[in-house]
């Protein structure tokens, strides 16, 4: 079944996510989706110093948007933020520094925040990590699940009350076409059995986020929640974690920009709002979270297990 996944996702991956067909679906892409100003209107972005988190506040800024980047690495952060700043004269873009990987720093971060800003209307989830061996935090849980899905959970779910009291809330996370490959696994979440693969483990962390995003759309129907897959990108991320697909396909692959535009298209749009919340997306549009015949779907039961195991988990490192 596996080979059959992989198979099917490469072909539809060569029809559907590389540049060209990126440029094919934009034809039909209406432009004043984009044409809104957003004085006023406050984005957080996870991983916002490179790659499609730059692009995204890029965009953002030059609408106006208030721009908070939560990055790792501060120098790297306030180089962006500098670039940001110079192209597109917009100040009000701040740099945070969080390591989403060390769980309890991402609750106080998240509970300081509140107590600092007001409002936020648009929380982006970007940030991510493909490691090629397993590692573990200071708190012992394994270190691209605690930044892929415990921290990326607990950000959301310490936010939703600001979001609830700002205009017009959403969030939006940046997933990947590699999560079609995978059937929700919620009994080895920390990577623990078995040989660890980094590509299929963050394929399964990106199939658990487009699980979260569904529940908690679910339970929070007053914010508008999404999750989208931006296709083969061009990104320091996958020349780093995947080099021989990045050197085999480095033409045919998006420019962050382009990788972008659905992220942006979902933040910022009235037509985006308009499509029921817990949706995937690709290119503007919604579209199955599932390869067909691939026996990707699980019960709603285990769907909800992972939510569960995942509000345990985040109470346990929840500062009192």
């Amino acid at each position: 079944m596996s080979l059959y996944r992989n198979s099917a996702w490469f072909v539809k991956g060569l029809t559907e996510f590389t540049r060209s067909a990126f440029l094919s679906a934009s034809k039909s892409f209406v432009e004043k989706d984009l044409e809104a100003s957003l004085a006023g209107r406050s984005f957080m972005i996870t991983g916002a110093n490179s790659g499609i988190g730059k692009a995204t506040a890029m965009n953002i800024a030059k609408k106006g948007g208030t721009i908070h980047m939560v990055c790792r690495n501060k120098d790297k952060a306030e180089e962006a933020r500098a670039e940001i700043v110079k192209e597109t004269g917009n100040k009000e873009v701040f740099v945070h520094i969080l390591d989403l990987s060390e769980t309890k720093k991402v609750w106080e971060f998240a509970e300081g925040f509140k107590r600092k800003y007001k409002t936020l209307n648009v929380l982006i989830n970007n940030a991510g990590a493909i490691l090629s061996e397993r590692e573990v935090n200071t708190e012992g849980l394994e270190k691209s699940f605690a930044t892929n899905v415990l921290g990326v959970y607990i950000l959301t779910k310490s936010l939703i009350p600001l979001l609830e009291k700002s205009p017009d809330p959403r969030v939006v996370t940046v997933s990947s076409g590699g999560m079609l490959v995978q059937k929700l696994r919620t009994g080895n979440l920390q990577s623990e059995r078995g040989r660890f693969d980094g590509t299929m483990v963050y394929a399964q962390h990106k199939r658990q986020q487009v699980v979260m995003t569904e529940q908690l759309a679910k339970t929070h129907t007053n914010i508008h929640f999404s999750v989208m897959h931006p296709g083969w990108v061009d990104t320091p991320a996958v020349a780093n974690a995947m080099p021989d697909f990045h050197r085999s396909m480095k033409e045919s692959l998006r420019a962050p920009e382009q990788g972008a535009d659905t992220v942006v298209w979902l933040s910022v749009s009235e037509a985006a709002v308009k499509n029921p919340s817990g949706c995937f997306y690709q290119d503007r549009k919604m579209v199955s979270a599932h390869l067909p015949l691939a026996w990707t779907r699980c019960s709603a039961l285990e769907e909800q297990k992972l939510v569960s195991l995942l509000e345990d988990m985040a109470k346990t490192f929840q500062p009192h």
